[in-house]
C-alpha cells in the first residue's frame, strides 16, 4: 500500500530534479529557489495532514506517469514551466486545492 505521504515525498523529489534542470536558466535563480521552497512547503503540509492515508491506486498510477514525464524533461525552460505544473497536478489528483 502506498500512502499519500509517500506519494508526496516522491513528488517533492521529482520537483527537486526539475529544479536541477531549470538551474541552467541563470537569471531566474532566486525565483527558482522561491518556487521550490513554496511548493515543497505546500506539498509537505498536505503530507502532514494526510500522510498516513492510503493513496488511491488511480492516483498512484497518474503520479507515476507524471513522474516519468518529469524524468524525460531535459530543456531548462520546460523544466521551469513544470515547477508550477507538477505540484498542482499532485494536489488536484489528491483532491486538494492548489
Amino acid at each position: 500500500m502506498v500512502t499519500v505521504g509517500e506519494l508526496i515525498e516522491r513528488a517533492v523529489a521529482a520537483h527537486a530534479r526539475l529544479g536541477l534542470v531549470a538551474e541552467e536558466v541563470e537569471d531566474e535563480a532566486t525565483y527558482l529557489a522561491d518556487l521550490q521552497a513554496a511548493w515543497a512547503a505546500r506539498l509537505r503540509a498536505v503530507a502532514a495532514a494526510r500522510g498516513g492515508e492510503p493513496a488511491d491506486p488511480a492516483v498512484v498510477a497518474a503520479l507515476d506517469a507524471a513522474e516519468a514525464q518529469v524524468d524525460r524533461i531535459a530543456d531548462p525552460h520546460r523544466a521551469f514551466d513544470w515547477l508550477s505544473t507538477l505540484p498542482q497536478v499532485v494536489l488536484l489528483s489528491l483532491g486538494e486545492a492548489p
